[in-house]
């Protein structure tokens, strides 16, 4: 049996007229991206305006994105500035 092996991405968004962060992962980040600028994508994105790609990380397994993804959704608004300004 072969399992196929995905690279995941751990991507930021900004949206919204407060201009918002949004983070998630995903093996498409445009694919996700667009589905985010339908309005078929995460519930706290919807009806909020552009959605805009600020961050995207080097490919990584899910294991490591999940993580990624858990640190920053952890830090405040002005650490998450800091973390995208790096």
């Amino acid at each position: 049996m072969i399992t196929k092996t995905y690279v995941w991405y751990v991507y930021i968004v900004e949206f919204g007229p407060e201009f918002k962060f949004y983070t998630g992962i995903s093996t498409d980040v445009k694919r996700r991206i667009d589905r985010h600028a339908e309005g078929r994508g995460a519930k706290c994105i919807r009806g909020k305006g552009p959605v805009v790609l600020v961050y995207k990380s080097k490919g990584m397994t899910r294991s490591e994105a999940s993580k990624l993804e858990y640190k920053i959704k952890q830090l405040s608004r002005a650490e998450k500035k800091e973390f995208l300004s790096r």
